[in-house]
């Protein structure tokens, strides 16, 4: 029992340390962040794309990136805050 107990609390305490991050020049977004860091270190997005629920209910939006032949997609919460970051080519 107490050697699961201690394995969950590895499990759990790794999947916080597997946060998305993304450094642009020598600073660093991670998922978590506001919106407002992103502005600020990365700028205003080439692309605001929303994101709705079955409903039409908005549940966020996607904020897209074009860097150096890489995109860049964060996709924002209804609260302003990164849930995710993915970079493809």
């Amino acid at each position: 029992m107490r050697k699961t107990a201690i394995f969950l609390a590895l499990m759990l305490a790794a999947g916080t340390a597997l946060a998305d991050t993304y450094a642009f020049g020598n600073r660093v977004i991670s998922s978590g962040d506001s919106i407002g860091r992103l502005v600020e270190i990365a700028g205003k997005p080439d692309l605001v794309t929303p994101l709705e629920n079955e409903y039409g209910a908005r549940e966020g939006e996607n904020w897209t990136y074009f860097r150096d032949g890489k995109t860049l997609v964060f996709t924002i919460d209804t609260r302003g805050r990164i849930l995710r970051i993915t970079e493809s080519r």
